[in-house]
């Protein structure tokens, strides 16, 4: 997490709140978090929220981050640089896929409203896509593609998908199957 976000965590009770909260969103859907509805669950006044924190969209952020964490563990925890290649990079996008589909799906308005404008997750992910094309690229897999343009390519590709399939609702495992057969497609273009 952010040092404003651990800085917001300042002692038991913001970390109830901020469980509560995150508990409602996954129940519920983040728009459903309410102070209200975390008060009454708690059995907390106005003054012990607002003394931890200035409003509801404060606590959303910190519930946001740490499943976005949660999500970007995912894609650079299971890489093996010995295995097929890009069947991996396959796999890892759809296991992304797979885990940040309920989580966005949960918090949908909230993220097309403030995630999509983020600079810091947008610098992150290119950052990862962009590692793993030089590593393509280094290994003979890839060819020489300009890595600065393809990562951002490749992120719209992922984001844009995403996006539609959640607006849409497919189910999950038919966004998954989908993106793994046209994701395949794009990579086999960029094969040396």
């Amino acid at each position: 997490m952010s040092a404003n976000t651990q800085a917001l965590i300042s002692d038991d009770m913001s970390r109830r709140i901020i469980e509560t909260a995150e508990g409602i969103a996954i129940a519920q859907g983040a728009e459903s978090v309410t102070v209200r509805k975390i008060l009454q669950t708690l059995g907390i006044t106005n003054r012990v929220f607002y003394n931890r924190f200035r409003n509801i969209n404060e606590v959303l952020n910190i519930v946001y981050e740490s499943m976005i964490l949660k999500i970007r563990e995912s894609i650079t925890a299971n890489f093996d640089p010995s295995g097929d290649f890009i069947s991996q990079v396959i796999d890892i996008v759809a296991d992304t896929l797979l885990i940040s589909y309920d989580t966005k799906m949960r918090f949908s308005h909230y993220v097309f409203e403030n995630d999509s404008v983020s600079s810091q997750n947008y610098a992150w992910w290119k950052a990862e896509i962009s590692k793993l094309i030089e590593f393509g690229k280094e290994h003979g897999i890839l060819k020489d593609v300009d890595t600065e343009i393809m990562s951002y390519a490749i992120w719209c590709f992922i984001r844009g998908y995403n996006a539609d399939a959640l607006g849409r609702k497919l189910p999950k495992e038919q966004a998954v199957a989908a993106f793994k057969y046209s994701f395949g497609i794009l990579l086999d273009g960029m094969k040396a």
